[in-house]
């Protein structure tokens, strides 16, 4: 089976077990969805192949080009949340055609740009318009839920997990043949067509607020916004330059941080309702689970590639065809297991078998047979497919309807948090570069937090009830 035939499979199994009168989800909607969904991870993957290119058209050494992809990922944690709760406010479509809007502006921004600071600057306007997609869409599942009574759209968001997954395997491949037809300016054009796309699908298919089953907020809690984007800006700037020239950051963060919880706490309609956030043990468990299986999944797919390259001394491409399997099963054991709504078995299989792949870290050295590798990389990408599925899945079950953009926001954010801890570890482990005895050091500390993942699993009895209830 294909790919494509599963990306199809899987999005029209959901039709099964609707009710007779229901009407069924509406197709016409997974286009945007899925097109939407996909610019944040094309836009990260190709650019992996740009760096050198870029560093040498503008003269910068790799620790200032390095800000392309944190301002991306920084840009996207903030603006994941913000959009969500705009999403839970004035409904899917605005803030999908403004955001895609966005991303063909960053696009041409890029693509002028006389220097890194203006190329920095777009990837920040990036994040932001690649950020109103997936709440949007997680919005607009709950509100099909709602009008088809299909409580488990697991299709749906199986169909969204595996594009995201594929476009995240071919960006790389795509970008080095962009690069070699027109330069890298064409990894940054692309965004042009892309948007166009976005707004035509979406501007003829997204519905309006009216036609919505949701009701909309009332108020933007600005202030809440604000302290919010201190907090976490704060937090990550810290994450990514630690030391104690910048131990100010935490001080800041947790200042920011204090007042972001007494000013919610007193609003009627807050951003971020840390009241029921806080009665919701289910959700805070998912979005922990996020956050430990990303900072694993981040910090091998960096630590483990780099250690190919310097230590094992394989080419950029050599070692990419080494990762492509990792990629290859996690596409596949979402195709496998996406259409079942149930998540608490996705989890407990991809948490033991994170917890393996980590302790086989251990086993390599610069003289191990290449297949060993390969095979590490394909057992890990087992559970990158299965937990992030199943904590989609859990989040679409376990938060408040009226809140779901800004909840779905957060799960992005925890997993862009992750990816900075992961950055983070290997900036600490290969300070004297990416050594084996480095590896094995960080291999000893994700297998600490892929303990912690199975342990919060194992714990978490809400999960056994999650996708027991189809409609």
């Amino acid at each position: 089976m294909t790919i494509r035939q599963g990306i199809g499979r899987v999005a029209g199994r959901m039709r099964r077990g609707r009710p007779p009168d229901a009407g069924g989800f509406d197709r016409k909607l997974v286009a945007p969805m899925i097109l939407g969904s996909i610019l944040n991870p094309v836009n990260s993957s190709m650019l992996a192949v740009a760096l050198i290119p870029i560093g040498a058209a503008f003269g910068a050494p790799p620790s200032e080009t390095a800000w392309l992809v944190t301002a991306l990922y920084l840009a996207t944690a903030v603006a994941q949340p913000v959009i969500g709760r705009l999403v839970d406010a004035y409904g899917p479509r605005p803030l999908y055609l403004t955001g895609t809007a966005l991303v063909g502006l960053a696009g041409l921004m890029a693509v002028f740009a006389p220097g890194l600071g203006l190329l920095i600057a777009s990837r920040v306007l990036l994040g932001i318009g690649t950020s109103a997609a997936y709440p949007a869409s997680m919005y607009l599942l709950r509100s099909e839920a709602e009008r088809t009574g299909l409580r488990n759209p697991s299709g749906i968001l199986a169909a969204l997990s595996v594009s995201n997954q594929v476009i995240a395997v071919i960006g790389p491949t795509l970008g080095g043949l962009l690069i070699g037809l027109g330069g890298w300016h064409l990894i940054f054009t692309i965004n042009v067509p892309l948007s166009a796309a976005c707004l035509v699908l979406g501007g003829l298919r997204l519905p309006r607020r009216a036609d919505l089953r949701l009701a909309p907020g009332q108020r933007i809690d600005v202030v809440g916004i604000g302290l919010f984007a201190g907090t976490i800006v704060a937090f990550m700037l810290f994450l990514m330059e630690p030391g104690l020239d910048h131990a100010y950051l935490p001080a800041v963060a947790l200042v920011t941080g204090a007042g972001f919880a007494w000013w919610e706490l007193r609003r009627t309609q807050p951003f971020i309702d840390l009241r029921v956030l806080r009665g919701n043990a289910p959700l805070l468990a998912t979005y922990a689970r996020q956050l430990l299986a990303f900072t694993t999944i981040y910090a091998f797919l960096y630590g483990f590639t780099q250690w190919l390259e310097e230590s094992r001394s394989l080419s950029p491409s050599q070692a990419g065809l080494i990762l492509l399997p990792m990629s290859g099963a996690a596409i596949v054991a979402t195709v496998l297991v996406g259409r079942r709504p149930q998540v608490r078995g996705k989890l407990l299989v991809g948490a033991v078998i994170q917890v393996a792949g980590c302790a086989g870290l251990l086993l390599l050295d610069v003289s191990i047979p290449v297949w060993v590798p390969v095979a590490i990389a394909t057992a890990v990408g087992i559970p990158q497919g299965l937990i992030g599925l199943a904590n989609q899945n859990a989040l679409y079950a376990q938060a408040d309807p009226a809140r779901m953009g800004s909840s779905a926001g957060l799960l992005r954010t925890f997993a862009y948090l992750g990816a900075l801890l992961a950055s983070a570890a290997n900036a600490a482990f290969y300070r004297h570069g990416a050594t084996t005895g480095g590896l094995h050091d960080l291999a000893l500390l994700l297998l600490v937090v892929s303990a912690l993942l199975l342990t919060v699993t194992v714990a978490d009895r809400s999960l056994r009830r999650v996708g027991r209830d189809r409609s």
